[in-house]
């Protein structure tokens, strides 16, 4: 828990530096995972087709379109994404990204990261 202070503190640090293309407010944190490849070409919430090589996500409440910041906070890096799913179906998750999104977050590995999220500009 002292290390997700530590690197919470860290990103809300680095996110001051440069305001113009970072979020203003951190919206939820949690742990995010990323879509299997069995999903690859079917149908998400919004009436799209998943595609793994967007960058997009599903999220349970926010509007479809929503564009959201996902911070790794293991490593600082970030990518933006496109809500247009629903989800993650297991409770314990917050977010889950599109296999681009986990690669930009460099969390292919391991499957599953601590992330912050934020409401994009």
């Amino acid at each position: 828990m002292k290390r997700i202070i530590q690197l919470l503190f860290a990103t809300m640090l680095l996110a001051s530096c440069n305001r113009h293309s970072m979020p203003t407010k951190v919206f939820q944190t949690g742990e995010a995972s990323y879509y299997s490849d069995k999903f690859d070409g079917q149908p998400t919430a919004s009436g799209e087709t998943y595609r793994a090589n967007q960058l997009t996500a599903a999220h349970r409440t926010l509007p479809f379109g929503t564009k959201v910041t996902v911070t790794n906070l293991a490593n600082g890096k970030t990518v933006v994404v496109r809500i247009n799913d629903r989800g993650p179906h297991k409770p314990s998750r917050i977010i889950d990204l599109s296999k681009t999104a986990a690669i930009a977050l460099d969390m292919l590995r391991s499957g599953v990261a601590q992330v912050n999220i934020a409401i994009s500009k």
